[in-house]
């Protein structure tokens, strides 16, 4: 096991765990910057992979308050999460923020612990079939 690797296993698909994880960070105050679809990628290089995305997301207000005590954490930052799936069902991982405080020497309890408590939360929320998709229809 990966010492700082959160692993949980996830109710729904990875493109449904993952639109709900980026929606409950969104509500977190936090930003979406990126997803990357890894199975689409290998696909397109004539590989197959199941299905596999990579969200990097964050919070700039909070993530400058680390990079303002030692911008080497910029390496790190912004955070990402990663869903995917196993012939034993769906995942949906991330590194506890801890983990880069730890790894860059920073001091900075407070901050990391609020990361760790949002991340916890939208973790939690998106593995447990969050609210339905705003890309669903609604029935008339």
């Amino acid at each position: 096991m990966t010492t700082g690797l959160i692993v949980l296993k996830a109710q729904g698909s990875p493109a449904d765990t993952m639109e709900a994880f980026e929606r409950a960070i969104i509500a977190r105050g936090m930003k979406v910057f990126a997803r990357i679809d890894f199975a689409a990628d290998a696909e397109a290089a004539g590989l197959h992979l199941g299905p596999t995305l990579l969200t990097i997301f964050g919070n700039p207000k909070v993530g400058t308050e680390l990079l303002l005590r030692d911008q080497k954490v910029g390496i790190d930052l912004p955070l990402k999460a990663l869903a995917w799936s196993t012939p034993d069902g769906h995942w949906l991982s991330y590194n506890e923020p801890s983990l880069v405080a730890e790894r860059h020497g920073l001091d900075a309890k407070e901050v990391i612990a609020k990361m760790s408590q949002a991340l916890a939360g939208a973790a939690d929320q998106a593995i447990n079939n969050g609210p339905p998709s705003l890309h669903e229809s609604t029935k008339e």
